[in-house]
Formats: structure tokens, sequence, C-alpha cells
């Protein structure tokens, strides 16, 4: 009830309440190991990939991600373990009296910032390594009030417009922020352009730099890759689906090379292992049989064609019929019109959340082949369970846990 209440604040920019609530608290993000990850895309697959690597080679890992398959303690893990109720609730009651006090004077934090202040609490007495992924770009992202031993921007694409830019570069601007004073940063693939803003705030910053494509790479070798960086080399085979996964395991393998720079002790066969069988709710994800269901949190147009490669790739000959629910904030537009070239059957549906589209005020007439509208999400899914065809749902990530939690646990 607490949280809920809070949503009622929205998103407000800026990082004076974090730092405010944080510094109250005594800093609690001052006592933590932490990686920061921000990027348009990629960042939750990379952010597991890391994950899986550091626990097979018996690091206590804490996670904080947003938005969560599996409600508010789902936001907060360690070692794939929810934060316990218990401990959720003792720090919640330590940060109560402050959120009070800050309310009074007309400077409440947000939901997300409570969040993040009990994750950060929380971390600051458990694990070993925490890996915090931004909840969106990353200067003024309510994450961005610690110190990270190092950090990573996977991809510059657009994304957020409204709150981060029309352009690749302001959005390279906000994702930048994330880079502190002395503390290395990796990258993805980023054109020129963005990449000279990243590369601007690294200079000023002193923070070493390492580029996907240039101080480390990948080939493809049939099905597996062949990393290399510096006179490291190592094959991986992923069982995760999609090309643009090998990149992400890319950025994840230079991460623990610095890790190694920096004395942690890694055994590389049993951080690669671990890697190659990490799989990613909400990626590419087959969640029912008989009919075939596979969900993919697509929710950018870039994040759209990656999911179609994949789809091609792993279904050529299927029905091409496709779910899809949106934020209205979003390219909803473009993300349509590349599903509307691809998909032979797109049904448009809605969820409960107040960034949610209403597909009724899409003008159709520009995509032939959405054959159907029902805001029902449920009613949607109900009526597919008894077809022998294969269907893939896409859009929102909230979306995709709503569809997800249907079809793992109520069917």
């Amino acid at each position: 009830m607490f949280f809920k209440q809070r949503q009622r604040l929205g998103m407000k920019p800026g990082l004076e309440r974090i730092h405010g609530l944080l510094n109250k608290l005594g800093n609690p993000e001052e006592k933590m190991t932490a990686i920061h990850l921000a990027g348009t895309n990629g960042k939750g697959s990379t952010l597991h990939f890391i994950k899986a690597a550091l626990m097979a080679n018996h690091y206590q890992v804490g996670v904080f991600t947003s938005p969560s398959f599996h409600g508010l303690r789902g936001h907060i893990l360690l070692d794939d373990k929810m934060i316990p109720e218990s401990e959720l609730i003792s720090i919640l009651n330590k940060v109560y009296p402050y959120v009070s006090e800050m309310d009074k004077v007309g400077n409440g934090p947000t939901e997300f910032e409570v969040l993040t202040a009990v994750a950060f609490s929380y971390f600051a007495e458990n694990g070993e390594i925490i890996l915090v992924e931004t909840g969106m770009g990353g200067r003024f992202d309510t994450t961005n009030s610690f110190h990270p031993i190092l950090s990573i921007i996977t991809n510059i694409a657009l994304d957020h417009t409204d709150y981060l830019g029309a352009t690749r570069e302001e959005i390279a601007y906000h994702k930048a922020g994330i880079i502190k004073q002395h503390s290395p940063v990796i990258l993805g693939k980023i054109e020129n352009g963005p990449l000279s803003v990243i590369v601007e705030e690294a200079r000023n910053n002193q923070a070493p730099i390492y580029r996907l494509g240039e101080d480390f790479y990948f080939e493809k070798n049939g099905g597996k890759i062949i990393w290399k960086s510096g006179d490291g080399k190592h094959s991986v085979n992923l069982m995760m689906k999609g090309v643009h996964q090998y990149s992400n395991v890319s950025l994840a393998l230079q991460t623990l090379k610095l890790l190694e720079e920096l004395d942690y002790n890694l055994d590389w066969l049993q951080a690669i292992d671990a890697m190659e069988k990490t799989e990613l709710p909400g990626r590419f994800e087959c969640v029912h049989r008989k009919p075939t269901v596979v969900v993919d949190a697509a929710h950018n147009p870039d994040g759209i064609k990656a999911f179609l490669h994949t789809v091609q790739k792993h279904y050529p000959d299927a029905e091409k019929h496709v779910i899809v629910a949106m934020f209205q904030d979003k390219a909803t537009e473009e993300m349509l019109h590349l599903l509307n070239g691809y998909f032979d059957y797109i049904t448009l549906t809605s969820f409960d959340h107040p960034r949610a589209w209403n597909p009724f005020q899409i003008e159709v007439e520009h995509f032939s082949n959405v054959k159907k509208i029902n805001t029902d999400y449920i009613d949607v899914f109900d009526h597919i369970i008894a077809d022998e065809k294969i269907y893939f749902i896409t859009g929102s990530l909230h979306f995709i846990t709503e569809a997800r939690r249907y079809f793992l646990e109520n069917v």
C-alpha cells in the first residue's frame, strides 16, 4: 500500500531527492562495491551473464533491476533470491520517517527513489558485488547516486525520446552520465556521433574506455563465438537465442577481465559454463507449449528488429501471429510498421499501467495486418489457448511480465 500510494508522484527528474534520502540513511551507497549498467537495449542480458559468471565463482552477487517479474521484492535480488520480506520491512521502517519528513516539505521521494534507497541499504550489508541497472537514461536516473568500480554502456538507440531527447547524441549524453571519475567504462558498438559524446565524458572523468570492436571483439564460428581481448581468448556457445546476445556476452566477458585485473579471482571455465547456460526471462522465452507461446520484451525499434531477426532464425516457417502492447510514449508507429511488414496477423491489446497505450487510438488503416484490437489481454490469451499455432507476444516489459504470469502460473 505504501508503494502504491507513491506511484501518484510518477517520475520526477533530478537526483536531489535520492541524494537527500541516502544522506539521511547514512549513505549506504558508499558501502557497496557495484557495477553500473546503462544502454537502450541489452543491459539486462549483459547483467545476467555477469551475474551467472560471478555466482559460478562463488561470489555473493546482488542485483537491482527494474521492472520486476516477481513483484516488489523481485527488484532486489541476492544470489537470485528476492530480498526477504522481513528484511524489506525492517529497512522500510528505517526509511519511512525520512520519507515522511521529506513529504512534509513538499519534496517527497518517488516510488522508485524509495525502492532504490531500500536496495542500497540492503546491499550495504549484503553482497560482495552488486549489479545495478539504470531505470531510464543514466545521468538523472535515480540509480546514478553511487560511484561504481566500473560502468557499462551497452548501446545507444532511440527510446524514451520524450525524456531523453530525439537524437542519439542527446540520448548518449544521458547514458554517459553514469561514467565516474577514474572508473573504467565498457562500451558496446556505438555510432560515431553518440560515441564522441561518451568519449568526451570519459575524458573529463579520466575514465579508461574499453570498446567492443576496438579493444575487444568476437568472431562468429558456427553456432558459437570466439572472444578476444589482449592476450585473452575464449570460446562461448550460448543457450540464449538471438545474435544480439553475442555482443552482450562479449561485454560481460570484458567485465570479467577487468574484474580480474582488480584482483578478483576467477575460474574462467566455470564462468563461461555458467554464461553459456544463462537464460533471461522475457527475452525470446517460450512460456507455453500447445500452443507454442514465445514472449520477447522488444520495446523500441532496435529491439523489434532484433526480435524479428530471431523469429526468422528459429521459426522461419511459422504462421506469423503476434500480440502487442506498448507504452504510449514509445515509437509505437515505427514499431508497428516493422511488425506489419513481417507478421500476417497482429492483435493489439493493452495492460494496466498509467503509460500503457490505448490501441483504439492507433490509425489502423496504416497497418494492414492489424486484424484485431482487444484491450483485455486476459481475454486475448484465453482465446489462443485452444489453438495449435505459434504465437509471439511482444512490447513493453511490463506487459511481458503480465503475459509470463498468465502462462506460467495460470495455464
